[in-house]
């Protein structure tokens, strides 16, 4: 990787670049749980590439699925490519997912089962609380015996009893668990840190701190409520001062179940211009190439004013707003789009000026405009009579433009 951003904050804009005890990792779980979302899937090849430019961002750990033949393939792939990134399998509380673990090499693993009565009570009604909890620990020390780094997803832990996930929480931590996933499994998690438990994030992130033995916390989110961003920072906040460490589990573009989960290029690219997240630093540049490549691989479709890594979350159309950023791009972007691997897109459309439409006909024609031309007046009227009728609703495609300019007698 020799692609570096040369950007510089201070150059461009003013962040209040917010101080950090807690170390943040990235957990992308975009082969995991964003291959789940319906319509989706991606080849062994593709998931190699994908970790590939993961790692590029600087993602540290990455969950896979392991059950099927092409999971299985992959997760060689990756292994034999040595990234420098961690991987890590999903599997049920099961021995028999243990011991699939084991046999494909995994070093991490991520056991997880519900914590809240509703699962509970739908999936195991026949079983006590200790039950459940014994049949999770026997999982953890089983692995942890066979010498696996293991975290715990507590899922749906923002609708579950406290008194039941604070006893399950510890009896993982006694069993040799490094690190509690806190899933919001329907994203019903609230970031505001006067709401109580359970939904309330940051107070279930100090009760966690306060009355649990577990080292690490992991935070997993859905996007039900289109909260899921605002809801990892959040326990990102919360864990600040608490926890030495801080898992963010994200995916790219926010793919997964129902309506997904919190974008990796939005909560990284968070980290680092809010929090100075150094190790971003270079990385933040690989996000639009890394959300083109998914795209392409599982057949998820960017939305074009998807913030960050969209095709026209750069793009400048109306009068005002051309006439800006061609003064000055600070005006309208708050940083500038190659950092993210992005790039700036002046088009002409209904909402138009004669700013830009000079601009790009200056670039067009390798030449200098004096805005009272005529043959640049005949262009701009032309541009106005497309739009009139109210018909025509896409910005002008190259070719079209161009043609218009050549009939005004601005281009041979």
């Amino acid at each position: 990787m020799t692609k570096k951003s040369t950007f510089k904050l201070d150059s461009y804009a003013d962040y209040n670049k917010l101080s950090l005890t807690v170390e943040p990792i990235i957990d992308d779980c975009t082969l995991r749980d964003g291959i789940q979302m319906p319509g989706t899937a991606v080849a062994p090849r593709h998931a190699v590439h994908i970790v590939y430019l993961l790692a590029a961002m600087g993602v540290e750990r990455v969950e896979v699925h392991q059950y099927r033949k092409p999971d299985q393939e992959a997760i060689k792939l990756i292994q034999d490519m040595n990234f420098n990134v961690r991987l890590a399998s999903w599997c049920r509380a099961s021995k028999d997912d243990i011991d699939l673990a084991l046999r494909l090499d995994m070093e991490e693993i991520g056991i997880s089962h519900p914590v809240s009565y509703i699962h509970l009570k739908s999936k195991w009604p026949k079983l006590s609380s200790d039950d459940i909890i014994s049949r999770v620990v026997d999982c953890v020390e089983y692995a942890r015996e066979h010498g696996l780094v293991t975290f715990v997803h507590g899922e749906d832990g923002t609708r579950a009893d406290w008194n039941f996930e604070k006893k399950f929480i510890n009896a993982i931590a006694d069993a040799g668990a490094e690190t509690y996933r806190l899933c919001d499994t329907v994203g019903i998690g609230i970031s505001d840190s006067r709401a109580g438990l359970p939904n309330g994030i940051p107070m279930k992130v100090r009760k966690i701190k306060e009355e649990t033995k577990i080292k690490n916390i992991e935070i997993h989110t859905h996007d039900d409520l289109g909260n899921s961003v605002e809801n990892t920072i959040a326990t990102l906040k919360a864990a600040n001062g608490l926890f030495d460490k801080v898992y963010l589990s994200t995916t790219m573009l926010g793919m997964g179940e129902r309506s997904g989960n919190a974008e990796t290029e939005k909560v990284m690219l968070n980290l680092y211009l809010h929090y100075g997240v150094k190790k971003f630093e270079n990385g933040i540049y690989w996000l639009k190439e890394a959300a083109d490549y998914v795209s392409f691989a599982t057949g998820c479709i960017i939305p074009p004013n998807k913030a960050i890594v969209g095709e026209t979350a750069f793009a400048h159309e109306s009068g005002i707003h051309t006439h800006g950023v061609l003064k000055n791009p600070f005006t309208y972007e708050p940083y500038p789009p190659k950092l993210v691997g992005n790039v700036r897109r002046l088009t002409i459309g209904k909402q138009s000026g004669k700013a830009i439409i000079k601009h790009l006909t200056e670039e067009l024609t390798k030449s200098t405009l004096t805005p009272e031309d005529p043959k640049l007046q005949n262009l701009i009227s032309m541009v106005k009579e497309i739009y009139e009728s109210g018909v025509r609703k896409s910005s002008l495609k190259i070719d079209e433009f161009n043609n218009l300019v050549r009939k005004a007698g601005l281009l041979k």
